[in-house]
């Protein structure tokens, strides 16, 4: 039996903190997340939002790239049991609504991630979940301590690293990357509501351009510190090159809601929802990496699955964006062909944007790669 789950997560607007919200079973009272059969016509993404809202009553963006996959035994009325293979799709929710198909008859809950890790029962689900963003960690300063010294044994300018060491180091960098980082998650979200479309399109378009301007003073900072700094935690390039890479993706999310606004578009194709959704999700992945740079050594294997799935994710949205413009051809020859080049100018920033992300993912396995 193939099934299809969301997984509904929401973030602390202060300290960024994940929450996952989980609801109980019917019929065992323990905690899983919205889930059902398939739906015939609709694509696995949009049948976890129609499960969602029917057992949860929320509504959000669902990622088209699956996270993960689970077993369980389903039980029939029967008694007997038979195994469902679950597709499990990231939901960003964006509302909670006051009446449902089915309230009343579950709990609904939000858990920490490690809290709702433990509370599924499905090992895989657990893995999926505690997985899903995993918090920098703490080495403590003894092991920070080996692996400084270690780093330093194997560098031939030994005595010029201790000597780099000794120095203090300045600036904000770190935070920097997370803020920025922030301003990405803000952007995404703010994009795939407005191709929702409806009443807040403007609402939106401002909070997207809101976005790449404070984006724009976060990378002033940046190259002023490079430039004064004497001592900085990576190479200047390196610095350079991550931060740019994400300027140029919230650069491109503005883009996109420029073109919107100028052609007065009102009605989007599934394709280009769709890539916004991944858009969603891609910024949610680089905000959980940011922080993991502190300790290269540490979080090497994270990060390396993060990058991994933010290349995934990348090529997910040219198959979206090639079949987002053939479908577009095709209702132009019939129709009103500038209705072709104003879609087109949509989609071509909406790949650039999760292009940039890919950059992203390039500029931190170089990282990781010269000094983990």
């Amino acid at each position: 039996m193939r099934q299809i789950a969301a997984l509904p997560y929401t973030s602390d607007p202060i300290d960024g903190s994940m929450q996952i919200l989980l609801i109980t079973s019917r019929d065992t009272g323990r905690w899983v997340i919205p889930k059902g059969n398939r739906i015939k016509g609709l694509a696995g993404h949009r049948a976890a939002e129609v499960e969602a809202f029917e057992e949860a009553g929320i509504h959000g963006i669902a990622c088209p790239a699956p996270i993960g996959r689970y077993s369980y035994d389903k039980r029939k009325r029967s008694g007997k049991s038979r195994e469902a293979n679950v597709e499990v799709f990231p939901l960003a929710v964006t509302g909670h609504l006051t009446q449902w198909p089915e309230k009343g008859q579950r709990e609904l809950r939000w858990f920490s991630v490690a809290e709702a890790a433990k509370a599924v029962d499905e090992p895989e689900l657990q893995s999926i979940i505690a997985a899903f963003r995993e918090p920098p960690a703490d080495p403590g300063w003894f092991l920070r301590l080996l692996l400084s010294i270690r780093e330093k044994q194997s560098e031939r300018t030994g005595m010029l690293r201790w000597f780099h060491a000794l120095m203090p180091k300045q600036g904000r960098f770190f935070e920097q990357f997370e803020d920025h980082a922030a301003t990405l998650v803000a952007g995404a979200d703010a994009l795939a509501k407005l191709l929702k479309g409806g009443p807040d399109m403007d609402a939106h378009i401002k909070e997207i351009s809101d976005r790449e301007h404070e984006a724009d003073d976060i990378i002033r900072e940046v190259l002023q510190d490079v430039r004064r700094i004497f001592v900085t935690p990576f190479d200047r390039s390196a610095i350079t090159g991550l931060i740019g890479v994400m300027d140029d993706a919230i650069d491109q999310m503005n883009q996109t809601a420029k073109a919107i606004a100028l052609y007065e578009v009102k009605d989007f194709a599934p394709q280009m929802q769709d890539m916004s959704a991944l858009i969603v999700e891609c910024a949610r992945i680089t905000a959980e990496a940011m922080p993991l740079l502190r300790s290269l050594n540490i979080n090497s294997a994270r990060l390396h699955e993060l990058t991994e799935r933010l290349v995934k994710l990348e090529g997910h949205a040219d198959i979206l964006h090639e079949a987002g413009l053939k479908a577009l051809y095709q209702q132009a020859r019939a129709g009103n062909p500038m209705d072709f080049i104003v879609g087109n100018e949509i989609y071509s920033h909406l790949e650039k944007v999760t292009d940039r992300f890919e950059d992203v993912a390039n500029e931190i396995s170089g990282l990781v790669i010269d000094h983990a």
